[in-house]
């Protein structure tokens, strides 16, 4: 009985060792992995230090631009103001200098527009490179996890929607309705400054494209209908840079119609909400000209 005993343990002892894998072979396997989990983390570092730089380097060229842009429309602010006031010495052909001068502004507007989205993407970009190398180990996907397990999640991925419709780019449409509004394709611009409200209402161009959707009105001479788009601009974005072109008009469009107490009223609330601007200056001179008594010209700018 013992002799059977005895061999029933050896046969046991040598299947185990059989089935068991060789010691060696797992460690093997083990620090290859290790080798190229580390080969990886290293390339991975040496990326984004190359592109920590490259990014600097843009974030240095967007500073300058800015900076460009920022002297630029100071200049033409200056330029615009002087134009006014040799217009109120009795000058001439202030209205065509003065649409010249809008189209110029306006262009700039969008380019300073673009270059903090710049800034801001690049800022974005920076930010993710510097989480990459933060991301906890415990996200990455364990060794000895089956195909198809990522060990984050283990209920199966819900089927997703059908994606909506891609919204144009913003400065393809706001750039695209300038540009039909300049050469009087008015049904056009109008369809692409209300593309601009619909995809992009939150954008710093939205009220800029409102006030060009009441431009179209008051040149198609729909005085009515114009008092109301420049009452949006006035209303939903008080501090956009055509507030004051806005009110300017709502009250030429009011007198138009022969509304002559909203028309002076609204002058004068552009006097008094923006003193210092040139379409101020312009109402003086439609008030004083019309007999209106305008109070003295404010020493300093308020909103």
């Amino acid at each position: 009985m013992r002799k059977i005993v005895a061999s029933l343990s050896t046969v046991l002892v040598l299947g185990l060792l059989w089935l068991a894998p060789p010691a060696h072979a797992v460690n093997k396997e083990m620090v290859q992995l290790q080798t190229q989990v580390q080969q990886l983390q290293d390339a991975l570092q040496h990326l984004q230090e190359t592109q920590d730089q490259q990014l600097s380097v843009l974030q240095h060229v967007v500073q300058q631009m800015s900076d460009s842009v920022s002297h630029i429309s100071s200049t033409l602010t200056t330029l615009q103001q002087q134009v006014q006031a040799q217009n109120e010495a009795g000058g001439g052909k202030i209205d065509q200098v003065s649409t010249q001068m809008q189209g110029i502004n306006d262009s700039m507007d969008a380019l300073r527009t673009r270059i903090d989205k710049l800034s801001a993407q690049v800022q974005a970009m920076q930010s993710q490179l510097q989480n990459i190398n933060t991301q906890p180990s415990a996200q990455q996907t364990s060794p000895t996890a089956q195909p198809g397990q990522t060990g984050s999640d283990p209920n199966p991925p819900q089927q997703q929607a059908p994606a909506q419709p891609q919204a144009p780019p913003m400065n393809d449409l706001y750039q695209g309705g300038l540009r039909d509004y300049n050469s009087a394709r008015y049904d056009l611009a109008s369809g692409e400054f209300s593309d601009v409200l619909k995809y992009y209402p939150n954008d710093d161009l939205a009220g800029n494209a409102q006030f060009y959707l009441g431009e179209i009105l008051y040149r198609q001479g729909k005085y009515t209908d114009a008092i109301k788009a420049y009452g949006v601009v006035l209303a939903q974005f008080p501090g956009n840079p055509k507030a004051p072109a806005a009110q300017l008009r709502k009250g030429e469009c009011e007198l138009s119609l022969d509304e002559r107490d909203a028309g002076v009223r609204d002058l004068r609330a552009l006097i008094g909400r923006y003193p210092e601007t040139p379409e101020a200056a312009q109402a003086r001179s439609r008030l004083n000209g019309m007999g209106v008594r305008v109070a003295a010209k404010p020493t300093a700018y308020r909103q």
